[in-house]
């Protein structure tokens, strides 16, 4: 959870940082000398285009293409990625305070179980987060009715944990497919604009087609940049998921070979 934490400061940082540099840099283009001003002739529009853009910051770039990739396509697939950031999030922070370290636990439970039996071994589980500590709580539930039935309460409700950790991911990866098909679809409409222009002016004039083809570039950029984005959150989450799984499965085992020995040394 720290480690989560200290990657968000420096990605909240180093996004300051950019907006700071490019704030000072157009601030920096806008107080230069008048006589250089003056010197450079005042009728270039190319000029004026290549020093608007360069004071333009990264957010109002965004907002630039924003508009111009007409926001009747552009807003669903802003919507896409504000609801899977949301959701990728969340389970990222979920699934880190998730995790157990499992070793640590199993001394405190062979600890408890050897000073005060398994309703101490309990009262730790339970105080434990996670679903390593729930698993262990559930096999430690059917300690009085055998080994055999520890091992199978564990396996079931290590299921069900495994279903909770899984929770959400299926919506992450249905805007990781989504976002790129609202983006073609806009490609699609905005190439059918451009060829009604065509139609009705009875000749191809860049000015014409330039509109319908930009609109259909630009939301299939952003579809593109959005499913990237998502899909490197759902990467992350189901390799997180993985990891806890596995040390679930390995607790398990560990669980049951002390519940065994703490078994055989009460007899």
């Amino acid at each position: 959870m720290k480690k989560l934490f200290s990657l968000m400061m420096i990605l909240s940082v180093l996004a300051l940082g950019f907006n700071a540099v490019a704030q000072t840099d157009g601030d920096s283009t806008g107080t230069e000398d008048p006589q250089v001003e003056q010197a450079i002739p005042t009728d270039s529009n190319f000029d004026d285009e290549l020093d608007a853009e360069t004071s333009q910051s990264f957010d109002q770039i965004i907002k630039q293409k924003f508009i111009e990739g007409d926001p009747t396509f552009m807003s669903p697939v802003l919507i896409c990625l504000i609801l899977g950031l949301a959701i990728a999030i969340e389970r990222i922070i979920s699934l880190n305070l998730a995790t157990t370290n499992t070793q640590k636990l199993l001394t405190q439970v062979e600890d408890a179980l050897q000073s005060g039996g398994v309703e101490a071994a309990k009262e730790v589980t339970k105080g434990t987060r996670g679903p390593v500590a729930s698993i262990f709580t559930q096999g430690m539930m059917r300690m009085s009715e055998g080994i055999e039935m520890v091992e199978k309460s564990v396996i079931a409700y290590g299921s069900v944990e495994m279903g909770r950790l899984e929770r959400g991911l299926v919506w992450i990866s249905l805007f990781i497919s989504l976002a790129p098909m609202l983006g073609f679809m806009g490609t699609v409409i905005g190439m059918i604009g451009a060829f009604d222009a065509i139609q009705a002016a009875g000749d191809i004039s860049p000015s014409l087609v330039a509109g319908g083809i930009k609109v259909a570039l630009l939301t299939t950029v952003a579809g593109l940049i959005v499913a990237i984005i998502l899909q490197l959150f759902y990467n992350y989450c189901v390799s997180k998921i993985d990891s806890i799984v596995n040390s679930m499965e390995d607790a398990s085992i560990s669980l049951v070979d002390i519940l065994v020995k703490h078994n055989l040394s009460s007899k």
